[in-house]
């Protein structure tokens, strides 16, 4: 008997190449689309509403964005603030989800329904409006600030990573042009800017301290203080013997240590940087967040890793790869927990 595929938590009318969750609103944040191609795929975010009905988790639509020609293709979010990273471009969004006023009957005459999902189809197409709503939950979103964040010669100027700092007052961006930028939050003012990589940036770590960790396909990974260079890190130091095998950095995050409120650890994900025929492991590596030195590295499998994520607490680290499988480790030994290897799990912004 094969492998029985798990039902589907939710299935948007577009690719998805991001999402965040909301614990303290039950919310889960999807993001995605088709992009400028006229293929006829929209392009948007939506808003799901988690719920546990009879034991199973279940996800219905509490509203819609349209965000017209661009595909969100990262996501970053802080309290009611969402910065999506669309084609060059950070377009920050606020979201207010409130209790309608008014009977069941009243609303259903005045609104229109959300739709819900549908184990293993796609919801029902509905006109996307600036509002819906579900059992009397309203949930709106405007667009504030919107701004340009990568600049190039190359024809696919892209930001690749957004992240707030630790009181979200500003967020950082990163892209193809390897330029760390910093703005303001909400007005979008730049602040900082610098150049951190020769290549692209694919990753980026703000700590709470103000450092910020940046890694690039030029198969660096640099410590930032401001635009201050404070060190590079090398994994190789206490890592496997891959002589024949070049690396680069994929991912990285800060993370608290667990029953510590003031220790902080680094992770880091690294692939191998040329595809070959005869795919040699990925590494997952955490560093002594003050040092700056590795402390351990293992293998964490044979597919290239596309996304990392750290539990609010620290105690795990969630993996994602680009052929579809989801993994869970403890933080504190790198050690495996769980490994999902459902195709439809594939995601490129994975949320623990």
């Amino acid at each position: 008997m094969g492998r029985r595929q798990a039902p589907d938590l939710y299935r948007a009318p577009f690719p998805l190449y991001a999402l965040r969750v909301d614990p303290s609103a039950g919310l889960l944040i999807v993001a995605g689309g088709g992009g400028a191609a006229k293929t006829g795929v929209k392009n948007g975010v939506h808003f799901l509403q988690l719920e546990q009905i009879d034991g199973r988790l279940s996800a219905s639509l509490l509203h819609s964005h349209d965000t017209e020609t661009r595909a969100t293709m990262n996501l970053a979010l802080a309290g009611d603030i969402l910065a999506a990273g669309q084609d060059a471009h950070c377009q920050l969004l606020r979201f207010r989800p409130h209790q309608q006023k008014g009977n069941k009957a009243e609303r259903a005459g005045s609104k229109e329904q959300g739709p819900q999902s549908r184990k293993g189809a796609a919801p029902a197409e509905k006109k996307w409006g600036a509002e819906t709503q579900r059992d009397g939950v309203e949930l709106k979103v405007e667009n504030l600030q919107a701004v340009q964040t990568d600049f190039g010669l190359q024809k696919d100027i892209l930001q690749k990573v957004v992240c707030f700092n630790h009181d979200n007052t500003m967020i950082a961006t990163g892209g193809t042009d390897g330029h760390v930028r910093v703005w303001k939050v909400p007005s979008l003012e730049k602040v900082l800017e610098f150049r951190a990589h020769e290549d692209e940036i694919e990753d980026l770590s703000l700590g709470p301290d103000g450092k910020l960790v940046t890694v690039g396909r030029d198969r660096k990974a640099f410590v930032w203080q401001k635009d201050q260079l404070v060190t590079q890190l090398h994994w190789e130091e206490n890592g496997p013997n891959f002589a024949n095998t070049p690396y680069r950095y994929r991912a990285c995050r800060f993370g608290q240590v667990p029953d510590q409120p003031t220790g902080l650890r680094l992770f880091t994900v690294q692939i191998p940087y040329k595809h070959l025929q005869q795919r040699p492991p990925c590494y997952l590596t955490a560093w002594d967040a003050s040092t700056f030195l590795p402390l351990r590295t293992k293998s964490c499998g044979h597919e290239a890793v596309s996304c990392l994520s750290v539990s609010e607490s620290g105690t795990f680290l969630g993996l994602g790869t680009v052929t579809g499988s989801v993994a869970i480790y403890i933080a504190f030994s790198l050690q495996g927990v769980f490994l999902c290897g459902c195709c439809s799990c594939y995601v490129l912004g994975l949320s623990l």
